[in-house]
This record gives structure tokens, C-alpha cells and sequence, in this order.
């Protein structure tokens, strides 16, 4: 018998997870012994960031749900650490699987070392050598003390190599992420509301930011708004409004009349919004990754990137926290003179597949030899 847990905690967790979820269930008949728990840590406990994700990715409902959300990030490392213990200690399992760079990824690993059960990181060795980052902390605790790494990218790879990670527990496996948006590309909704009923394909912008550098100081937050607003020359912005967000842009009083201020959308709606947008200028890591291989345009409004693929084979291009910067890649694009995504290795739709097999591979296969 092999048992695995399988955690997430926040919105990119259930699209990297979903597929793994997927993947162990069609193996059921062919591995009986092989069986997991879905633990949901309660990290994200709004609805649109969290409970719509299990019905649109046809996620089965989670075996335990945390409830550890809110509070700083030390309060919610606690919580999740003190309840995730409790959770082990009863269904004791002989791998945990964290995924992405979360505070859930972190707590959960720790608490799972320290009860000497095996880690197995999905989107481990990826860096973007930002420590004012929480991610990049998280990032670097969990691939510190994880057993085996599923690697998105050769890159990825590489990083955990360097830091002395032995060939065997690193697997390049590809990206959980892009299974996901692959399956259910199909599916893409458009989202209802009079707003998107006049949207034309190709023809308004996605905005997305939440990282502190950009929505934290209102001055800067004005400026870039600003920015993007001139830059795009009247055509809608499209912005949904991470919570953290929306009482900065109260506060400033920001309003133009291109640019609309819309609620957090499901993946399903987002997604479609995305896929016939005419480009994308974000701060999510995870919206690069989409969006390249979409093929849609992409700005990402940060200094650096943990995602350097999206780069140089995506349509993504790092503009950087410099409101100022915009203009040359907005004019670019207004040209007609964006890049095309290249294709990225591995990013198939296949990767949870990869990890399926060499999970049974490692606790079923060689422990029963």
C-alpha cells in the first residue's frame, strides 16, 4: 500500500494539483494499493479564490479542509503547521505532495520532515533571486529539506543541481499547470455581465496586480494605472480586483472611463478573458505561464522572474515596477511587432502523467522489490 497527501492551499495550488488528482484516479484499477488524501489548508477561503476551483476543474471535494486561512503570514504558517500535524498524525501517509511556493508549501513541508514522512515538491528549483519575495523564502525552505523535486523546467533542474541535489531526486517532468489549461481550454466561459458582452476579441487588455511593490504604496499604484491607461491607447482594461487590491484603488480614487474594475473571476471565465484578450500585463508568475502558450501577448510588472522559459520561448517580457517603463513595450505591441510563443519543453498537458509514474515507480514498484 501506498498512501500519498496531496496538499493546496491557495488558487494556483488547485490548478497544479487538479491534474495529479485526475491522473492517480485513472490509475485506480491498475494500482488498487495506491490511494491518496486531498488535505485543503484553508489558505484561500473566499469562494472565487478557492471553492469555485473544485467544481469548474472537477476537482473531488477535499478530505479535510484546514480552515487555517487569514491572519499575517506567521499566524497562517502556524495554523497550518499545528493543523497539518494533527491531520498526519492520523492518516500517517508515505509521501506528502506540496506544489507551487505558497505559505501552505512551506508549513506543510516542515511539518511533514519533521515527522520523517517523504516530500515530493511539484515546481520545485525554480528562483527568482528576489528575497523581499515571501515566494522566493518559501521556494527556497521547501527545496532545502524536500525529497524529490517534478521540475517545470531544465532551468529549474539545473538550480536544483547546483545547490548539490542529487540526479535521481530531481525529474523533469514538465508543467502541472499547462495540463490543466490544456484539458480544459475547451470549457473557457465567457463571464457574464454586461461589461464582457461588449468586449471584442482581440481588441482590450487583462489586468492583474497584487504584489505588494505595485499595490501597496497608492502614489505608485496611481502612477502605473496611469501608465497603463495611456499606454493602451482607449482600448478596455479589463482589471479583476484581488482583494488585497481593491481598497488601495478605493483609497486613490483611481477612475478612467477605459478601464473597469471587475470582481475575481473563476478559471474557467478568467481564462477566457485571457485566451482573446488582445494582451495581458500582469504580476503573477502563473499568468505568464498561461498566456505564453496561449499565445497572447504578456507584460509582467516586476523586476525579475522565477519563470525565465515564459521569456525566452513565451510571449512574456519583464517591464519591471518602473511605471515609466511601460510605454516602449506597449508601443511595441500597438506595432504589431510582438514575439510568438515557441513552444516550451514538456509543457504538453502531460506532466502529471510523468509524476503519476514515477510516484508508483518509487513507492510501489521499487519498495516491492
Amino acid at each position: 500500500m501506498a498512501l500519498i497527501t496531496l496538499v493546496a492551499g491557495a488558487r494556483p495550488n488547485f490548478m497544479k494539483i487538479a491534474p495529479i488528482i485526475h491522473q492517480l484516479l485513472a490509475c485506480k484499477d491498475s494500482y488498487p494499493n495506491l490511494s491518496y488524501r486531498l488535505v485543503h489548508t484553508g489558505q484561500h477561503y473566499d469562494q472565487k479564490m478557492s471553492g469555485d476551483f473544485f467544481e469548474q476543474l472537477h476537482i473531488p471535494s477535499p478530505d479535510i479542509n484546514l480552515g487555517a486561512g487569514g491572519g499575517s503570514q506567521a499566524e497562517q504558517t502556524a495554523a497550518v503547521m499545528l493543523a497539518f500535524e494533527k491531520e498526519l498524525l492520523a492518516h500517517r501517509p508515505d509521501l506528502v505532495i506540496v506544489v507551487g511556493d505558497v505559505t501552505s508549501t512551506l508549513a506543510c513541508t516542515i511539518t511533514a520532515k519533521k515527522l520523517l514522512i517523504d516530500v515530493a515538491h511539484v515546481e520545485g528549483g525554480i528562483r527568482s533571486g528576489d528575497m523581499t519575495m515571501p515566494e522566493e523564502i518559501n521556494r527556497i525552505v521547501t527545496d532545502s529539506i524536500t525529497d524529490h523535486f517534478f521540475t517545470t523546467s531544465k532551468l529549474a533542474s539545473d538550480n536544483l543541481s547546483s545547490y548539490g541535489v542529487s540526479e535521481e531526486r530531481i525529474h523533469f517532468v514538465g508543467n502541472t499547470m499547462i495540463d490543466t489549461l490544456i484539458t480544459h481550454r475547451p470549457r473557457f466561459t465567457k463571464p457574464s455581465g454586461e461589461v464582457f458582452e461588449r468586449l471584442e476579441k482581440g481588441k482590450y487588455f487583462v489586468l492583474t496586480m497584487h504584489r505588494p511593490a505595485n499595490v501597496d504604496q497608492q502614489e505608485k499604484l496611481k502612477a502605473m494605472i496611469e501608465a497603463i491607461i495611456n499606454g493602451t491607447e482607449g482600448l478596455p482594461v479589463i482589471f479583476p480586483v484581488h482583494p488585497r487590491t481593491s481598497s488601495s484603488m478605493k483609497e486613490t480614487g483611481i477612475s478612467y472611463p477605459s478601464l473597469y474594475l471587475v470582481d475575481p473571476l473563476g478559471y474557467l471565465e478568467f481564462n477566457y478573458l485571457v485566451e482573446n484578450a488582445f494582451a495581458v500585463i500582469t504580476d503573477s508568475g502563473g499568468i505568464t505561464e498561461e498566456a505564453s502558450v496561449m499565445n497572447v501577448p504578456c507584460m509582467t510588472l516586476r523586476d525579475n522572474t522565477e519563470r525565465p522559459e515564459t521569456i525566452t520561448l513565451g510571449t512574456n517580457e519583464l517591464v519591471g515596477t518602473n511605471p515609466d517603463n511601460l510605454r516602449p513595450y506597449l508601443q511595441k505591441l500597438m506595432k504589431g511587432e510582438w514575439k510568438s510563443y515557441q513552444g516550451i519543453p514538456l509543457w504538453d498537458g502531460n506532466a502529471a502523467k510523468r509524476i503519476v509514474n514515477k510516484i508508483i515507480e518509487l513507492y510501489l514498484t521499487r519498495r516491492n522489490h
